[in-house]
């Protein structure tokens, strides 16, 4: 357990300033161009310290200090503590482009499509390779029909504007990782993201009505839910 400690926070320490990097470059509103220098001094942003303040100027950009790199350890040593070594690989796949994806839906709105198709196709490769590696080649049917189900989900509410193109192709990669450990996995995950969602909304209209504000900002960012959905209904199946 120590191991799996320590080799979590060694990776929050090496991984997120580049991860840190990358939510800055992709949190930009709709329609914006990806930010890939620093707006105080136009130094390239390939990657930013612990504290979130840039090398050149040292103005702060993107989330709290030490909050990617948190994340990325909490993750980390998840994906480390489970059960069997193909879930752990896994899970350390998505939580690269899943923790960026998660931080700039949650600022954004937004879940870009670099990182949503690098972590589906990511996913998709390396089921493919351990199911046909394991003699189960019938489980890559499920994991395709569980993507294919879980994409549907998320698309049609799209139609009406309710969600995001993002959030069908996150939801195509996850769904493909849910699919392996089986129907009652894939369930599971997707309700947790919309308990996990639906929680957040309350909350924040609870928060508003307490402060006697007006209850506004609602829209719920999926991505950062149906992440946590998947993870908790991994490492309890897996």
């Amino acid at each position: 357990m120590i191991a799996t400690v320590l080799g979590a926070l060694l990776a929050g320490l090496l991984v997120a300033p580049a991860l840190r990097g990358l939510v800055v470059r992709y949190a930009v509103p709709e329609g914006e161009p990806w930010c890939t220098n620093c707006p105080g001094c136009a130094r390239a942003l390939r990657g930013l310290p612990p504290t979130g303040r840039c090398p050149g100027c040292r103005e702060r950009l993107g989330p709290p200090p030490g909050l990617v790199e948190a994340v990325t350890a909490a993750v980390a040593a998840a994906a480390l503590f489970a059960a069997h070594p193909a879930d752990a690989v896994l899970l350390l796949w998505a939580a690269g482009p899943g923790v960026v994806l998660g931080f700039t839906d949650a600022r954004v709105r937004r879940l870009p499509y670099p990182l949503s198709w690098t972590l589906a196709a990511g996913l998709a490769l390396l089921l493919v390779v351990l199911e046909l590696a394991a003699g189960r080649p019938g489980v890559l049917l499920r994991c395709l029909l569980v993507a294919l189900a879980a994409a549907a989900l998320f698309e049609l509410p799209g139609w009406f504007g309710l969600m995001g193109a993002g959030d069908t192709v996150l939801a195509l990669g996850l769904g493909a990782l849910l699919g392996r450990y089986g129907w009652s996995a894939a369930f599971a995950g997707l309700f947790a993201a919309a308990a996990l969602s639906g929680l957040w909304a309350v909350g924040r209209a609870g928060a508003a009505l307490v402060r006697r504000g007006p209850v506004r900002g609602l829209d719920v960012p999926m991505g950062p839910f149906l992440l946590l959905g998947t993870l908790a209904a991994v490492l309890l199946q897996g």
